[in-house]
């Protein structure tokens, strides 16, 4: 195809320059693939940028029915998670830092459930009054995404915290410190710290607050989760499944990283205004 980008999806030559390498083909050193790779994953942005469904693809896309089954592959065969970590420990050293984190901060969002969302995977989030699911994030100290886990809404966000940060300790074993909300005090604050060699510190509001402030540490991952949500895709959850709905957070952020790395003319998103 051509290296001109017809949509502000599209990944430019350079950025293509930085998956091309780290997505695996369907059949490694077998015949020509059918559709330039390329094309696949314009096509996953345009889906998770604009919010249209697979079906709704443009015409100029590879049939929907193909490039689904290109996500879904990378999805469970692991290329997925290994093209996300490392554009983010690639964003990580440009930005000077050790490609593993030592700290990160953890939250929790309730999205409204799309039709498509089953029972059996949606609950109600009663805080919130959100019908749907929650995605529990960890980010490190600059934003980027480290684990995320999707459950249904009516989990509570310090419950969900026990498997993400289980998941962290194993993916993440420099991470010693994490930061959250008072949502995640508590009985989760000693269990992190004796099963999961990890303290977790609370921020709290101060004391008669009233009105919004900026939070240290906080503030970091509430401005990951907007990241996410300028996606039209992710606004609500849309997805079947739960395991799905995760790897269209982690093709978000894939997004914003190769846009960091290699940036294209125009505003910066994951700059200050």
């Amino acid at each position: 195809m051509s290296a001109k980008t017809r949509y502000p999806s599209d990944l430019t030559g350079a950025q293509w320059a930085l998956v091309e390498p780290l997505l695996s083909p369907a059949k490694p050193g077998g015949r020509a693939e059918a559709h330039p790779r390329r094309e696949l994953v314009n096509a996953v942005l345009y889906v998770v940028r604009t919010g249209c469904s697979w079906r709704q693809l443009p015409a100029d896309f590879p049939p929907w029915a193909t490039v689904y089954w290109h996500f879904a592959r990378w999805r469970d065969d692991g290329s997925l998670d290994a093209l996300h970590d490392a554009l983010r420990g690639a964003v990580r050293e440009a930005e000077g830092r050790e490609a593993q984190p030592s700290a990160a901060i953890i939250d929790a969002q309730s999205v409204r459930g799309a039709d498509t969302v089953s029972a059996a995977t949606r609950g109600y989030d009663a805080g919130k009054k959100v019908n749907g699911r929650k995605r529990h994030v960890v980010v490190d100290t600059i934003g980027l995404l480290l684990i995320v886990l999707v459950t249904t809404a009516s989990v509570q966000d310090r419950d969900g915290a026990r498997p993400v940060l289980d998941a962290m300790r194993k993916a993440f074993p420099t991470v010693s410190l994490v930061w959250a909300d008072g949502g995640y005090a508590g009985k989760l604050v000693e269990w992190a710290k004796t099963a999961a060699r990890i303290v977790v510190e609370i921020v709290r509001k101060p004391a008669g607050q009233r009105t919004f402030e900026v939070l240290p540490r906080r503030w970091v991952v509430e401005r990951t989760l907007a990241w996410i949500t300028k996606c039209r895709r992710l606004d609500h959850d849309y997805e079947r499944l739960p395991s799905t709905s995760a790897a269209m957070v982690k093709w978000a952020m894939i997004g914003l990283m190769t846009r960091r790395l290699a940036p294209a003319p125009g505003r910066r998103p994951w700059s200050t205004p």
